[in-house]
């Protein structure tokens, strides 16, 4: 099993401490599936780490 997020926690361990399946960990590790705001919070809470999102206007071209 990876390295969740170099966190040095197993996946089992970052879903189990997060409240999700270790599947759905794999998915989003991996890059597919589709979260929502509350699974990140709580991933990011598993992982010691605090979740910001923010819109930002991109650069003029």
């Amino acid at each position: 099993m990876s390295d969740a997020w170099n966190s040095g926690m197993t996946q089992n361990d970052v879903a189990e401490r997060a409240g999700l399946r270790q599947p759905d960990v794999s998915r989003l590790e991996s890059g597919g599936g589709t979260s929502t705001i509350g699974m990140l919070e709580r991933l990011a809470h598993a992982l010691e780490l605090r979740f910001v999102a923010r819109f930002e206007k991109p650069d003029a071209a």
